[in-house]
């Protein structure tokens, strides 16, 4: 046993696996980084992190096992993150369609105006903290490796985060560096960013319906 974690590299494995499956957070930065380039692309990662953390504390403070006991308020959790991610979906697949409508008008405007620097960063945030992959993570598999008779569990969860964090921050600057090579393409061809777009829009209406469709067990 290592600080605690009953068996650490059968997490390492399966936290590298799970981070690679794709969801709602490398979806949303991979387009952010395609539309808007690699600065825009690491704040959405700034922001997947910190939201991130915060499921991981509150994993860690026993919220986890809250949800697990408490079938309503977990539904309540559940509904909520589904059905704004099924609204971010329905928005790109709209933003997509006008695009494809009006295409003098969306080779006028950006496609993603940027309101406030911070905006991809407060999107991403909440995007995480709804994220059904992360949820489901958190509440299933993160707290399961953590003995309860060690004497400082905070430091077994600490260490089990700075490994999925590292994972996770690898994986979505790999995505940005891939996002903003399709730049030049998506510039140029107006269909393939409106493919993508869409494409993306559908995928978080899935990812939606498949966490409003989740179960603890």
């Amino acid at each position: 046993m290592f600080f605690g974690i009953t068996d650490i590299w059968t997490y390492v494995v399966g936290a590298f696996f799970i981070i690679l499956l794709p969801g709602p957070n490398s979806l949303y930065v991979l387009s952010t980084a395609a539309q808007r380039g690699v600065r825009q692309g690491y704040r959405g990662v700034m922001g997947v992190f910190l939201g991130d953390t915060v499921l991981m504390v509150l994993a860690a403070a026993g919220v986890a096992s809250l949800l697990k006991s408490t079938p309503i308020l977990f539904n309540v959790v559940k509904y909520a993150g589904a059905g704004y991610l099924a609204w971010i979906g329905f928005q790109m697949l709209r933003g997509a369609w006008r695009s494809r409508r009006s295409p003098e008008a969306a080779r006028a405007t950006p496609p993603e105006p940027e309101r406030t620097a911070e905006s991809p960063f407060r999107k991403a945030l909440v995007i995480s903290l709804m994220n059904p992959k992360a949820i489901l993570f958190f509440i299933s598999f993160f707290i399961q490796f953590v003995d309860p008779a060690y004497g400082t569990p905070a430091l077994s969860f600490l260490i089990l985060g700075a490994i999925c964090q590292v994972f996770s921050v690898l994986y979505l600057s790999a995505l940005i560096f891939g996002g903003t090579f399709l730049v030049s393409r998506f510039r140029a061809r107006r269909g393939m960013s409106t493919a993508l777009r869409t494409g993306v829009g559908a995928l978080f209406i899935g990812f939606g319906m498949r966490l409003a469709t989740a179960t603890l067990g």
